[in-house]
């Protein structure tokens, strides 16, 4: 049973004709997608959506999904930027009628898209199946993440407008009542529905927010009155802009008043809220720290700065294993992913699986080291209670005892360029150590030359360096990080390292633990917001700060 109550027969059988499911996305947050959404998209053989949406439900569908692409059919609407006329409810057709499964995806609500309303009529006419599955529409998520509440204890109307079709009994009915106003339209047509609103009788005093970007991390919210906005969106030179066409949701109302907004303003306060961090590790490694930082407002961005091979001689990692099987080690221990995966792979490769691990006490450095081994199949018996490195694993290490050990060799598979602590430690407590090369490590390729730009030239607002060998490899493939970007290091050898290199340290974790670094970051960035609030300057990311500008030097 699925998480929403499914049974897999509760689907609708495909057929001659297959199936349509008209998807709402959201406002642009991946997160506010329904249970019953990521199901359906689970199960797509097509996935119909503009590009912009396509970004939001993409990672939820098959690596096997079709995508095809939405053309605009109208000149006009092309030169404006905003595709009025498009071909998907041919698209939409011709996959269907192969028999497969298509998901209409949308943005916001199918309910509030005329043109997904017109491609349920045609999938109704034509005798096609399909399911509707509500979003969260834009006209209330929006407002809900930029701390703009629409209603009160008493209970105030609310009335919904799209300033595109809205009719002038429209404009009159809003502005002659005092209802909460929520209007859809574009940033350089704000000012127009204001003066609608006023001039239908809404004075001029009116409280105002608009939002452009809503509920992701671009996010930005302007308020004002119906008599200023104008004003307001010029002076913070948004406008005149080529992005004049970009969609907005204004709010008008006592409700949407800046004293509210200062206290309700959730989503916008977040420690890092737009900052882009740069995290050097791989999609796979970062997982879990990208996570974490999304959910400080940060737009994370992975470079790897290593790449793993195999070893030049795989014979000792072959010896080894065998060597496992057939109870030669009384323990193994881990000290990084990567050694789990070499493991895993020669496992695989002679037909094994975790079974073979009967027996073996199983140590591991580091939760994302242990939570390879539980996705193996394997829970380790021993991970260090303090610190998680080879020197905290060697405090917990028991000592060797031939009365209650029957075996005193341990296999130990690591990188090519790892340290002699482990091994050291481990004689000296008694043991024997197989000290086997695994994987090696080696230098990744360059970034793209966006990245690197973006790295030397203050783009990125801070970088996250976990070891001394991440700031060696990125300085290495793609320069140094510029001075307006926050340096956040993992520990003291780490820091060392950075500043070798030139670099300015901001930040220090207070332990050697990825989740605790971004937590130190994320600190970082609450105390530099508050300063700013505080002096009454506004709230910036580090790389809106001029090339140049000198910062203290700040740890945590």
């Amino acid at each position: 049973m699925s998480p929403t109550g499914h049974a897999a027969s509760d689907f609708p059988a495909l057929s001659a004709q297959g199936h349509v499911t008209f998807l709402g996305a959201g406002p642009g947050d991946p997160g506010l997608l329904t249970l019953r959404a990521v199901e359906a998209l689970a199960s797509a053989d097509v996935l119909v959506a503009e590009p912009d949406v396509l970004g939001v439900v993409r990672c939820h569908a098959r690596a096997s999904v079709s995508t095809p692409e939405l053309t605009v059919v109208d000149a006009q609407s092309a030169a404006a930027g905003v595709p009025v006329l498009r071909d998907a409810a041919n698209l939409v057709m011709e996959a269907v009628r192969g028999g497969r499964r298509v998901v209409r995806a949308v943005s916001g609500d199918p309910g509030l898209d005329g043109n997904a309303g017109a491609e349920m009529l045609a999938c109704a006419a034509a005798g096609i199946p399909f399911e509707v599955v509500p979003g969260v529409a834009n006209a209330v998520g929006v407002p809900a993440y930029a701390g703009v509440p629409l209603r009160d204890a008493q209970g105030a109307d609310v009335r919904f407008v799209d300033a595109r079709t809205a009719s002038d009994r429209c404009w009159t009915e809003v502005g002659a009542s005092d209802a909460t106003a929520v209007i859809s339209t574009t940033l350089d047509s704000v000012a127009a529905a204001a003066g609608e609103l006023v001039s239908a009788g809404r004075k001029p005093d009116t409280p105002l927010t608009v939002t452009v970007a809503g509920t992701t991390t671009r996010q930005r919210t302007w308020t004002a009155t119906l008599g200023t906005i104008a004003q307001v969106l010029k002076q913070a030179k948004v406008l005149p802009s080529p992005e004049g066409h970009r969609p907005v949701i204004a709010v008008v109302g006592e409700r949407s008043s800046a004293a509210q907004r200062d206290q309700l303003a959730w989503f916008e306060s977040k420690p890092l809220f737009g900052w882009k961090v740069l995290v050097p590790r791989t999609k796979e490694q970062s997982a879990s720290l990208s996570d974490q930082l999304r959910s400080y407002g940060a737009v994370p961005h992975e470079v790897p700065t290593i790449a793993v091979e195999p070893p030049r001689t795989p014979q000792q990692m072959e010896r080894a294993v065998k060597g496992l099987v057939t109870g030669r080690y009384e323990w193994i221990a881990f000290t990084s992913v990567n050694a789990v995966k070499a493991v895993r792979e020669k496992f695989e490769e002679y037909g094994l699986d975790a079974r073979a691990f009967a027996g073996i006490k199983v140590a591991a450095v580091g939760e994302q080291t242990a939570a390879a081994l539980v996705d193996f199949g394997v829970k380790p018996d021993l991970v260090p209670s303090g610190e998680q490195s080879a020197a905290g694993l060697l405090e917990d290490w028991p000592p060797y005892d031939p009365v209650f050990d029957p075996i005193d060799r341990v296999f130990l598979p690591r990188a090519d360029i790892a340290t002699e602590t482990l091994v050291a430690g481990l004689i000296e407590l008694g043991w024997e150590v197989d000290d086997v090369t695994a994987y090696r490590t080696v230098r990744a390729s360059p970034p793209p030359a966006d990245t690197r730009e973006a790295i030397k030239g203050g783009g990125f607002d801070a970088v996250l360096f976990t070891s001394s060998s991440t700031v060696r490899n990125l300085v290495g493939i793609a320069g140094k990080p510029h001075n307006v970007t926050v340096i956040a290091c993992i520990g003291p050898a780490t820091a060392k390292t950075a500043e070798e290199h030139g670099l300015r340290v901001d930040v220090l974790s207070p332990e050697p633990s990825v989740h605790k670094l971004a937590e130190a970051l994320a600190e970082f960035g609450a105390r530099r917001r508050e300063a700013a609030k505080e002096a009454g300057d506004p709230v910036t990311r580090p790389s809106e700060r001029r090339p140049g500008a000198r910062r203290r030097r700040t740890t945590t």
